[in-house]
């Protein structure tokens, strides 16, 4: 499928647009309109080998996915791999750009490129071009006014169910590793 590309200019520094993206836990806050049942997939959120599973609530085909973290070149890109639906046959990539404009802008620009993986999922692809173009970039409108006009109320951030920090060893981290506040890269 060809890409779609949707972009965005905020006014913020490139470096805390690309932590906040970088940071899939805060994904909730600015994606939830078309994410459903959102959770991390491992106890680290932020950087290479993140990753995160949720329901896509497209129309007519609402389906499972799993995204993880294949590129990180901080502070100016991100590439996230896709899996989506049935045993992750279908292939997708989200690519984030981050390019610093004058007067303390950042340009974010979020191209999504797909793989069907037979005919019929390259026409349900095709029928929901325009559903993925207006998703995309109500999401980057919702990035954007969370550094432009924050919310009273604190964002919306997922954790792994029964994380414990007294156990993270058990899972590969180190101790008094917290995964609410991520470490950088």
């Amino acid at each position: 499928m060809r890409p779609v590309t949707v972009s965005k200019r905020i006014a913020a520094s490139r470096e805390e647009v690309f932590d906040f993206v970088s940071d899939l836990a805060a994904r909730p806050a600015y994606s939830d309109h078309y994410l459903d049942d959102y959770r991390l997939a491992r106890p680290n959120p932020v950087g290479l080998g993140a990753a995160a599973r949720f329901l896509l609530k497209a129309p007519f085909a609402e389906e499972y996915a799993e995204l993880s973290v294949s590129e990180v070149d901080r502070p100016r890109r991100l590439v996230e791999e896709i899996r989506v639906g049935r045993l992750g046959r279908n292939r997708a990539a989200a690519v984030y750009e981050f390019i610093p404009e004058a007067g303390g802008l950042t340009h974010v620009e979020l191209s999504l490129l797909s793989e069907p993986a037979n005919p019929i999922e390259s026409v349900k692809q095709y029928l929901a071009r325009g559903w993925i173009r207006r998703n995309a970039a109500k999401s980057l409108e919702r990035l954007r006014m969370i550094f432009e006009e924050p919310p009273a109320d604190p964002l919306r951030r997922v954790t792994i169910a029964g994380w414990e920090p007294a156990k993270a060893p058990r899972f590969g981290e180190p101790p008094g590793f917290d995964p609410a506040r991520p470490r950088s890269n």
